[in-house]
């Protein structure tokens, strides 16, 4: 979140380019860690994506503003964030390391609400920073789905879980009343974290498969009904985009 003050008639959004850049170099990471030996190319994959997020945001960031404390606080979650990603499609070879994996994705998500506070506490919050945080969530969501799907622990359909997001986006390409802001939502918020949290709990050693399948089978269907609620009120307002209205249920 930008931390500088900025009036609304100031902020920046990120462009959907982030979210295809996020999305495309994480399932880089999934296709290559299906065709080659983990301690030779998880380097690669972590500066690939740390340069990746790096390169997107420096696009997007004018030249003459200060970065801020909460973005800063946000792009060094991000950090952990990589490596997660980084290491998902080789969560195979990891064994007595999943543990620590668990853990590390266990912080990540902790972490999640830091830059909000520091946002907050120096009254800097901005669409810019809210974007950020997003794409951020999308692309660890889409790497723990990676890495259970290494694991053997659900099929290639948990892969959903973090494409879906990207789905949507580039959909809202071409139907431009997608774009449109959404009101906040407790729904919306509870549903994601129940995502990382499914996920994180399928990757750690003593689940077994049928267990981490139900819980991310309902994690699923949930985050469908999540986008049909918020797709269905978007397209009720498509042609007026009337977006003051009380929060989704």
């Amino acid at each position: 979140m930008d931390s500088n003050g900025s009036s609304a008639s100031q902020r920046v959004t990120l462009p959907l380019d982030l979210a295809w850049g996020f999305g495309l170099v994480a399932l880089l990471c999934l296709a290559t860690g299906w065709l080659t030996s983990p301690p030779d190319l998880f380097y690669l994959l972590a500066a690939a994506l740390y340069l990746g997020v790096c390169g997107l945001v420096i696009r997007a960031w004018p030249e003459n503003r200060d970065f801020g404390w909460a973005n800063r606080a946000t792009l060094l979650r991000g950090c952990l964030v990589i490596v997660l990603v980084a290491l998902a499609p080789f969560a195979g070879h990891l064994t007595d390391s999943l543990w620590l994996y668990g853990w590390m994705a266990l912080l990540a998500l902790i972490l999640d609400g830091v830059d909000g506070k520091v946002a907050r506490a120096t009254g800097s919050e901005s669409d810019f920073g809210a974007r950020f945080d997003m794409e951020l969530d999308a692309l660890f969501i889409l790497g723990l789905s990676i890495a259970v799907l290494a694991l053997g622990k659900a099929g290639i359909w948990v892969l959903a879980l973090g494409l879906i997001r990207y789905a949507f986006v580039a959909v809202s390409h071409y139907a431009n009343w997608l774009n449109a802001p959404l009101p906040d939502s407790f729904r919306r918020k509870t549903v994601c974290v129940w995502q990382i949290v499914t996920l994180l709990v399928a990757v750690l050693p003593p689940i077994n498969t049928l267990f981490a399948s139900t819980t991310l089978a309902t994690a699923l269907a949930l985050l469908v009904w999540s986008f049909f609620v918020d797709i269905h009120w978007l397209y009720q307002r498509r042609h007026h985009h009337d977006v003051h209205q009380p929060e989704n249920p």
